[in-house]
């Protein structure tokens, strides 16, 4: 009798940590009413936090994504897990909003970048063939913490308020991640040279390749999405109930963009894995900037429910197939460090989108001018990711511990 593959394993483990881990960070989104309400806090200063979260996200998910490919990944996501739980529980106790952005912004933020890029990473060490759809599950795990932990969290605030439903998800992490973590392992065959690979010449270092047109274009093109869905996808919720939309069906609205994301993920896997990641790549993001411009148009729930299901397909099925092109550009043996430095760039774009609605809605009363704006940098983004070659698919010529 055969030994089940272990890279499933992998995978579902992936799905679990980040579901946890990215939920409990996103879940700010439906905080950020509450919290102005009982604290006085202005939303560009809550805002402000979740900018410097994911700065620190990104700079976190490099220098994880690096101690990964040297000391494994099991160990990166057992630290991760650890300040995960302990940065939520301890800004559940600030007192002033300096406290709050220092606390959730920093620490929450560089705990939460131990999870998606380690474990992506991991996971495409693991495959061969089914890497994009493998990828694809491992970052549904986004998806699906959104969909569960905003009503969560709405149900918390309403029933306690917003400091214990904080503090109950800082524990929620710790009793998840922290075993989840000793699941993780690393394949065998750890380090692959691939002979004759165009994109990438044998040896190639990491400061080699960030420096490489291949990494620029990448880079930019993240960029630029994550640019034009940040902002619309945080400030969703409060968009929602500043037309009228009950707080918790505005939350409910949050979770079914999150679960069209998770569809949008496998579907595009799928579709990656057959056709092409660069192409499905260029599609989704042109889908993207079409649906955050509809979000000038939408008034009521029903509308609501409607573009979050579109918006959601989109930005969730395009954001995997960033991980697939590094690792067809680079292979595996730097990926870790590589598709870090990749992310941390695209979370340049995360944490602008947040503060510059926060800071629109300020000044000008509505959110009407971040949907222009985001709409403008998604159309940007399309005009980017056409300007590089699809990378030469290496999976062929990967020897790998897989056949799945």
């Amino acid at each position: 009798m055969s030994t089940p593959f272990y890279g499933w394993t992998i995978v579902g483990v992936g799905m679990v940590v980040t579901c946890v881990g990215f939920g409990a960070m996103v879940s700010l989104t439906v905080f950020l009413a509450p919290i102005a309400e009982a604290m006085g806090w202005s939303r560009t200063g809550i805002s402000t936090a979740a900018l410097i979260n994911w700065l620190c996200m990104g700079l976190g998910g490099f220098v994880w994504g690096a101690l990964s490919d040297r000391f494994g990944t099991r160990a990166v996501v057992l630290a991760g897990g650890v300040l995960l739980g302990l940065g939520l529980v301890t800004a559940s106790q600030t007192t002033s909003l300096v406290q709050f952005q220092l606390v959730f912004g920093v620490v929450v933020g560089l705990a939460a970048g131990s999870f998606y890029t380690p474990l992506t990473a991991t996971t495409t060490r693991w495959f061969t063939r089914h890497r994009s759809l493998a990828v694809a599950l491992v970052s549904a795990g986004l998806s699906v913490g959104s969909a569960i932990m905003g009503p969560v969290a709405r149900w918390l605030i309403t029933t306690h308020d917003w400091r214990f439903a904080m503090l109950i998800i800082g524990d929620v992490v710790w009793l998840v991640i922290i075993p989840a973590a000793f699941l993780v392992r690393d394949p065998a065959s750890a380090t692959t040279v691939v002979p004759g690979a165009a994109a990438r010449p044998a040896g190639l270092t990491v400061a080699q390749a960030v420096r490489t047109p291949q990494f620029a274009a990448i880079a930019l093109t993240y960029l630029a999405c994550c640019a034009a869905h940040s902002g619309p996808i945080f400030h969703m919720v409060t968009h929602a109930i500043d037309h009228g939309v009950p707080a918790m069906a505005a939350a409910t609205v949050l979770s079914a963009a999150s679960l069209a994301s998770l569809g949008g993920k496998l579907i595009c896997g799928v579709l990656a894995d057959r056709v092409g990641a660069k192409r499905v790549l260029v599609i989704g993001l042109a889908i993207q900037a079409v649906a955050v411009s509809l979000y000038l148009m939408v008034r009521d729930l029903t509308g609501f429910y409607a573009l979050a299901l579109l918006f959601g397909f989109a930005y969730g099925g395009i954001m995997p197939l960033y991980a697939i092109l590094v690792r067809e550009y680079f292979g595996q043996r730097i990926m870790g460090a590589v598709f870090g430095a990749v992310a941390f760039v695209s979370t340049l774009g995360m944490a602008l989108g947040p503060w510059a609605g926060g800071r629109l809605y300020d000044v000008f009363g509505s959110y009407v001018w971040l949907f222009i704006g985001s709409a403008g940098i998604g159309l940007g983004a399309v005009a980017i990711a056409l300007t590089f070659k699809a990378p030469r698919p290496l999976g062929a010529a990967l020897p790998s511990p897989s056949v799945s």
